[in-house]
């Protein structure tokens, strides 16, 4: 990653803490003076998680989402990965707002970190509104910038864009896609959108208006990607209802469902068959807590009353009697699941008899760590259903049938396929072809491409920084830093640690170096081999010459590349190397 400039500063900083300006020059668009539309993905496009689209129409630019994206299994020690906003920083005064589509993590996640940094205005649906309220008020950020919340058919004005709200039916009550009038033509964002005819909030997509919207004559359709290679269509969120009901009417034990935190449609779906089953319903977990709570005021979560008790007042009754929600259904290492997984919750464990319910599906990339999760929890004697045995779950994105008719609805002249791995992108390239959008109009982009729109044609001309910002606790770290190299390295072979005595004055050592490994061992004879390495670095530094002044640190140095390359020699591996050396 480059050109990190002010967002990241030092490695070390947290966000907020003034930091160099970058040194590069502000990005510009070689086809300024033309009068082009610039489309810049700067996350969700080549992944899944982290959404973030730049639109650039001469001084104006709007961010549509800022979203994370939950750490691969070989990123030791992140809490979250958000997108790189170099880009907007260098081009800061030209930010007009950040337009959010709905409230799920991977659209809202990364607000409270580039907030501060950008200091814009945020319009948002009241849900999502609700959820990044209760996320900057835990960042203590609340007074960075203000905060709108819309309602669908709403209008806004930001420089050169006119912006329109409209429903669109997904996981979570409050779902937007977002008509963008530009100078160059309409551009039509869907957000994350599936048909349902009977969703949880009883309130479909806008037909009418997307249809209107084909009609006026659309230039460029952004469409969410994420299950362009399923066939059919997706279920309604309505067909959980029973299966949850069953489950708990069934279960001969406590019931715990872990989903997103944001996920308020589902957690409306689980206290309903609680109520029905006469359970009390505890929930745990910060975030889950937080949004509940907020959920309820807003009046987006409607339980009788009574149903929902403390979390502290479940111990108190019959497991029959009682139902908890909690996080971590994609195995997340500090939610509530996995520490109960663990048997490390200061709280909560397993009992046999207790079933488990997983009800999310799994994000790409943390299927291993999911399994793991689930068969701890299956050695601690519970029953737990999750997608791939059970009904347990209805995702939130139109499969193959609902993209061709949105299509069909919208009728664009252009198509960019995003928020999916490169994958679903080509596989609903594939479908806009099919379903009429010339091949040449067609656009597959990844993070930090650029594609410009004007009277002269569409193509892809430029890039701009993009890529990962990992955040660890608050602070924000470039994945190029060599801390997390060394993280991969100590997971993968370990690290040996040489104890070396020596002469102050002649640099001689007394005794053989005394060698701890911990994470590493030797594939044949482990003691056999550590005592040879300790016998040759001996021998090898014995040979040496050593300086007048600063013997210590000179040992150490060539301790730590002998070492290095007779375990190397040895096993075929490459274990961190660390030298002490003390003198007499």
């Amino acid at each position: 990653m480059q050109n990190l400039g002010r967002f990241l500063g030092r490695h070390d900083r947290p966000l907020g803490d003034d930091s160099p300006e970058a040194s590069a020059s502000p990005s510009t668009s070689p086809y300024g003076a033309n009068g082009a539309l610039r489309v810049i993905p700067l996350g969700g496009l080549g992944e899944i998680g982290k959404n973030m689209m730049a639109l650039e129409y001469g001084d104006d630019i709007i961010v549509v989402d800022a979203g994370v994206m939950f750490p691969e299994e070989d990123m030791f020690g992140v809490d979250l990965v958000i997108p790189n906003i170099t880009y907007l920083l260098e081009n800061q005064h030209k930010v007009r707002a950040i337009l959010i589509t709905h409230g799920h993590e991977d659209h809202t996640g990364a607000v409270p970190f580039v907030l501060p940094e950008l200091n814009v205005p945020v319009y948002a649906p009241k849900l999502a509104h609700g959820l990044i309220e209760v996320k900057l008020r835990d960042h203590r950020i609340l007074s960075a910038s203000e905060l709108h919340a819309i309602e669908p058919g709403e209008t806004f004005t930001f420089g050169a864009f006119h912006c329109e709200f409209f429903h669109v039916c997904h996981s979570i009550p409050d779902a937007t896609g977002i008509a963008i009038h530009t100078p160059v033509g309409l551009v039509i964002h869907t957000g994350d959108f599936k048909f349902d005819h009977t969703p949880v909030d009883q309130v479909p997509t806008d037909f009418a208006r997307l249809a209107e919207l084909g009609t006026e004559g659309v230039t460029l359709l952004l469409s969410d990607s994420t299950y362009a290679e399923s066939e059919g269509y997706t279920p309604s969120e309505a067909v959980l209802d029973p299966n949850l009901e069953r489950i708990i009417a069934e279960a001969p034990g406590r019931v715990m469902f872990a989903t997103f935190a944001s996920l308020i449609a589902r957690i409306q779906q689980i206290a309903n068959a609680a109520a029905k089953n006469g359970r009390k319903v505890a929930v745990i977990g910060r975030s889950m807590v937080n949004n509940v709570a907020m959920a309820q005021q807003m009046g987006y979560l409607r339980v009788p009353e009574g149903v929902i008790v403390p979390a502290e007042s479940i111990a108190g009754l019959p497991p029959e009697q009682t139902v908890i929600i909690m996080t971590g259904a994609q195995g997340e290492p500090t939610a509530a699941l996995s520490r109960i997984a663990n048997d490390d919750h200061r709280d909560f464990s397993v009992s046999r008899g207790d079933t488990i319910v997983l009800s999310a599906s799994p994000i790409p990339g943390n299927e291993a760590v999911i399994m793991r999760t689930i068969d701890n929890l299956l050695r601690q004697g519970a029953r737990v259903l999750h997608s791939r045995n059970a009904q347990v779950h209805v995702h939130g994105h139109a499969s193959r049938e609902e993209l061709k008719l949105m299509l069909r609805m919208i009728k664009p002249q252009y198509f960019v396929p995003i928020h999916g791995e490169y994958h679903h992108l080509v596989a609903h390239a594939g479908i806009a072809v099919g379903m009429g959008v010339a091949p040449e109009n067609t656009f597959i982009l990844e993070d930090g491409d650029v594609l410009e729109l004007g009277e002269d044609g569409a193509d892809i001309v430029d890039r701009v920084p993009a890529g990962h910002v990992f955040v660890v606790g608050r602070h924000l770290w470039d994945p190029s830093n060599g801390v997390f190299k060394e993280r991969q390295t100590l997971a993968r072979d370990g690290v040996v640690v040489a104890a070396v005595t020596v002469d102050a004055t002649t640099g001689r050592l007394s005794a053989p170096p005394a060698l701890k490994a911990h994470g590493f061992e030797a594939p044949d004879d482990h003691h056999e081999v550590m005592e040879a390495a300790s016998q040759r670095l001996l021998e090898a530094l014995e040979q040496q010459q050593w300086p007048e002044d600063d013997i210590e640190e000179a040992v150490r140095e060539q301790a730590g590349r002998v070492l290095s390359r007779i375990l190397r020699d040895a096993t075929g591996r490459r274990p961190v190397v660390l030298v002490l050396v003390s003198s007499t």
